[in-house]
């Protein structure tokens, strides 16, 4: 059911951001009367699933969910119909029209794209606001990613007050620091003591390698019981709501990643767990289960720290939604340079790796953050230099510009196949690698 919520919501979410992607490209075509031949959501090689003619445009959907496309007749394209291009151009044909307006036409789908980006996130701070945690309340310091940080200088519970001097406002701030900015000299309170812990030249290679997302992944918070399954063995020990557990077998485990990681050393067997209960320490005895569960919920961290939420007005929403899209998509451009390293190429995923990055669960507001993302990634990823993407179609229009005159139809149509093939070879690969995660992991 799981894998089921999340593919529905990958293919919802391309669906919206591909359809309107090539809406980008066919609106202003027509405009510039400027024939549009299809307009398919997914495509329809050899049959559609749909489809429908108006007017000189047939509208459909096909069977092959990787995307979408516009023909656009006298132009270029992945459908290599070449034999419209060996007659004369008609004067409603793209290759007939003036440079300004096929560079109209080539880049209408990365503006939308990133026009519904920036919109997104506006409405989402509109509706539900941003919530976040200030690093100065994450008092109880933090869950490091993985245990083989600590051998950097890294202990669980450090409250991480700064990256080369940059103070960190929002906790996980420091992720994108260290990950994108380059930041290694963290300050760092431990306990009462600042200290500076000094990260080596690869870290970035480790993280990368373990498949993590930075150096933190959570806030550590208490280990208190919110609510209990009756038939579990935390309810039949006495177990109650708000309680806090602090020990086993009388070792000091009062936060719940340290609880948990412990309590799986202690699978089927019996241990004295260490609770208080409105002031008073109580020891009671419970067998934990064969999968190591105890049957208990705990208090989430937002409603233990002093969490913040900021809420915005429509017209405060607008410019706050523009200023998240351009940092989501400076910080997506600044990480690019990282698949070009050994173990950046290896985090390469395909559909399967998109489709883990939305919840397990249906969440409206997850959603469109989600759609939000990839529509600025789309729009960031068709706009480079390639042939066979926008970008591709955009230095061909500004050589012609510059030049007077366009390159030949043999030479773009040479580029398209190269364009395509570069694009083919990179599908397979992500994907390649969302299987070989998924049978061996890595």
């Amino acid at each position: 059911m799981e894998i089921l919520i999340k593919a529905t919501q990958l293919i919802l979410s391309l669906s919206i951001i591909v359809v309107l992607h090539e809406m980008g490209h066919m609106l202003p075509a027509k405009w510039f009367k400027t024939r549009v031949e299809k307009f398919y959501l997914f495509f329809d090689w050899k049959f559609s699933l749909f489809k429908k003619k108006i007017g000189e445009t047939e509208y459909g959907i096909g069977w092959l969910p990787l995307g979408g496309y516009v023909k656009i007749a006298g132009m270029i394209d992945e459908s290599m119909d070449k034999d419209q291009l060996e007659k004369p151009a008609e004067p409603w044909e793209f290759r007939s029209k003036p440079a300004w307006q096929r560079l109209i036409i080539m880049t209408g789908g990365v503006i939308v794209n990133l026009l519904l980006g920036f919109f997104i996130y506006a409405m989402v701070l509109f509706v539900w606001g941003e919530e976040y945690l200030p690093n100065d309340k994450a008092v109880y310091g933090v869950h490091l990613s993985d245990e083989s940080l600590k051998e950097f200088g890294l202990l669980e519970g450090d409250v991480i007050l700064s990256a080369d001097g940059v103070q960190s406002q929002t906790f996980g701030d420091v992720n994108k620091m260290v990950v994108v900015d380059g930041a290694r000299e963290l300050q760092v309170l431990r306990n009462t003591n600042e200290i500076s812990v000094i990260l080596p030249d690869n870290i970035v290679d480790v993280i990368l390698g373990k498949n993590l997302k930075g150096i933190v992944s959570a806030p550590r918070f208490p280990n208190i019981v919110k609510s209990l399954i009756d038939t579990m063995p935390a309810a039949k020990a006495g177990l109650l709501a708000g309680d806090s557990i602090v020990e086993i077998n009388n070792a000091s485990f009062p936060y719940v990643f340290d609880f948990q990681k412990e309590i799986a050393n202690h699978k089927g067997t019996e241990v004295l767990l260490g609770v208080y209960r409105e002031g008073e320490k109580l020891s009671l005895p419970i067998t934990i289960t064969n999968e190591g569960k105890l049957g208990y919920f705990q208090t989430p961290p937002d409603e233990l720290l002093s969490y913040k939420t900021q809420q915005y007005g429509l017209f405060e929403s607008i410019p706050a939604g523009i200023s998240k899209g351009t940092t989501t998509l400076t910080s997506y451009v600044k990480s690019m340079s990282l698949l070009f390293t050994k173990e950046g190429a290896k985090q390469i995923g395909g559909f399967g790796a998109i489709a883990g990055m939305f919840p397990a669960q249906w969440n409206w507001k997850s959603f469109w953050v989600m759609t939000a993302l990839l529509s600025i990634i789309l729009a960031f990823m068709n706009i480079l230099p390639i042939p066979a993407l926008d970008g591709g179609h955009v230095v061909f229009l500004i050589y012609e510009m510059i030049s007077g005159k366009p390159p030949s139809e043999n030479f773009l149509t040479r580029a398209q196949v190269i364009g395509m093939v570069l694009l083919l070879t990179l599908l397979v690969y992500a994907n390649g690698m969302d299987i070989k995660r998924a049978i061996i992991g890595g």
